[in-house]
């Protein structure tokens, strides 16, 4: 889906070497974000022996008795996918 925002600022300096540099400073925030999160993933999986997709099947299938541990786990699988996704839409924007 192609979506288009036109910006215009009155401001006297040229804006779009602004928005370059913020999305880059984004992107890095976003890589230390999915960085921290893989390590809190990768840290369950250790704990319980089960990577994280096996984990999601069980937890999702009612398999797996609620805990504090697998709500925080499966809240971090969350975060990993709404991350990943904000990164991939910064990656395809296109300034003209």
């Amino acid at each position: 889906m192609l979506q288009e925002v036109r910006v215009s600022s009155d401001a006297a300096v040229p804006i779009k070497p602004l928005i370059e540099s913020a999305i880059r400073s984004e992107l890095r925030t976003l890589d230390l974000a999915l960085e921290r999160t893989m390590r809190r993933l990768l840290d369950f999986e250790n704990l319980y022996g089960i990577d994280s997709a096996a984990f999601q099947c069980r937890f999702e299938s009612g398999d797996l008795t609620e805990s504090l541990d697998f709500i925080e786990w499966a809240g971090e699988l969350k975060t990993l996918q709404m991350l990943s996704s904000q990164k991939q839409a910064l990656l395809g924007v296109r300034l003209n």
